[in-house]
């Protein structure tokens, strides 16, 4: 091995987004791997949204994440070093549930969080000594994490590079969710010092925290909130509707410099999209309304296929959403990941379509819905985006929302991208259909 070793990164892409990738956001995840590489090792980040991907160059060893759409391409590629004679380590949230599926494309595969191993595999893989499998289970609730090394991303044209992460983990292990399985069931926090730290070291503005529930835990992330006062950030995040209960945490939101917060539309149970059948839908208005007159931006988002829900859900949703009047109204497809107790249900009752996993990205059908047919919800789900967007809707939206420029941006950035996609048998294909492909 060469006296300066070389890792290389890579984040897979599964389509060309044109012009839409310079609002994306970089792999926090592969960055924070990096940051917990020791600094003798020269790493390089390839992020294939934004550049080409070159199977050409030298390196000690090749790192691939994968979330589920992704697993096929990080299969491709890892197969491709593999050929070459380079290791290959696969991580991330599909090899964490699948890891037997990702050894066959690797040399190693982390299950879990890769900071508390990394070190140790880089360190087998010197010595000749390099496992198959390294494991790493969540313990208590704090969270110990590098800051990102946000200097190996100089130049790439994102929306920013300062994005963190101030928690892990969710407690309440929702059957179509992947985050209790990869982070575990408890809300762990770093330090707030920590992070009022690191927030101090920027040099812009926009900040993006990628918390799967930045509030889930309003006690520790109070301080955290209160020290980002007077910063003058603009950050965006992902929490729970529930926060908005507490007053004074909305006006905290505010004040701490937060400009849009996403949030899922959820029953009491935690279970279904929001509709008017659903407990607790007009206290969820009422807490939208709440953030939004703060002047922060509500990105509300619902779930459309679960198996309460008929071909009538998609009118009920969108005539509720009007009542609600979010920012942004967000539409998903379900879709049974594996490793959740959703997916190992519609196995049991043999309701899965297919495992190609490049389909699984909430945009196209994978399984059988109870209530309506592949076809109906796909269409459905269509159907409900463009009346979401419409010129009409958005101008409704419009009228009762502080920040309308900011807004009114968003919106049209969001109908853009919908109004450009077409029906496409391929969002409800099944491959086991005789003719063809497609569900009746």
């Amino acid at each position: 091995m060469s006296v300066s070793p070389r890792l290389l990164l890579i984040y897979p892409a599964t389509h060309t987004l044109g012009w839409v990738k310079r609002f994306q956001l970089p792999s926090l995840a592969l960055n924070q791997v990096a940051a917990a590489t020791p600094r003798e090792w020269q790493v390089t980040i390839v992020d294939e949204v934004q550049e080409k991907l070159s199977f050409d160059g030298h390196y000690d060893l090749v790192g691939i994440t994968a979330m589920t759409h992704q697993a096929l391409r990080a299969y491709q590629i890892a197969d491709r070093f593999r050929e070459r004679g380079i290791p290959v380590v696969l991580g991330g949230i599909h090899p964490t549930v699948l890891p037997d599926e990702a050894a066959a494309h690797a040399d190693a595969v982390v299950i879990g969080e890769a900071e508390p191993v990394w070190a140790g595999l880089l360190g087998d893989l010197r010595n000749g000594k390099l496992e198959k499998f390294y494991r790493s289970v969540p313990t208590g609730d704090k969270l110990e994490i590098p800051w990102a090394r946000r200097e190996l991303l100089a130049g790439r044209k994102y929306l920013t590079t300062q994005a963190l992460q101030a928690s892990r983990g969710c407690p309440y292990d929702c059957p179509f969710c992947t985050v209790t399985p990869h982070f575990g069931r408890t809300f762990r926090y770093r330090d707030p010092e920590d992070i009022l730290a690191e927030l101090r070291s920027y040099q812009g503005k926009l900040t993006v925290f990628l918390d799967d529930n930045i509030l889930g835990d309003p006690l520790k992330a109070r301080p955290i909130l209160t020290g980002m006062v007077g910063m003058g950030l603009r950050w965006g995040g992902q929490a729970n509707l529930r926060f908005a209960e507490d007053p004074e945490m909305v006006r905290l939101l505010a004040a701490s410099g937060c400009i849009g917060i996403f949030v899922g539309l959820e029953s009491a149970d935690g279970l279904h999209a929001n509709h008017p059948k659903t407990s607790g839908s007009s206290a969820q208005a009422d807490l939208i309304k709440r953030i939004r007159d703060t002047g922060v931006v509500v990105e509300a988002s619902v779930i459309f296929g679960f198996d309460d829900h008929d071909q009538g859900i998609f009118e009920r949703t969108v005539r509720y959403l009007e009542k609600c009047a979010p920012s942004l109204p967000t539409f998903h497809i379900l879709t049974p990941y594996p490793g959740t107790a959703l997916f190992d249900q519609f196995q049991r009752e043999g309701r899965m379509l297919h495992t190609d996993w490049s389909r699984y990205d909430h945009g196209q059908v994978v399984y059988r819905p109870r209530l309506m047919s592949p076809e109906q919800l796909y269409r459905g789900w269509v159907d409900a985006r463009r009346e979401a967007y419409s010129w009409s809707s958005i101008g409704s939206r419009m009228m009762r929302s502080p920040g309308k420029t900011v807004n009114l941006l968003y919106n049209i950035l969001r109908r853009g991208g919908i109004y450009g996609r077409e029906y496409d048998q391929a969002g409800f294909y099944d491959p086991s259909a005789p003719s063809s492909g497609v569900l009746q």
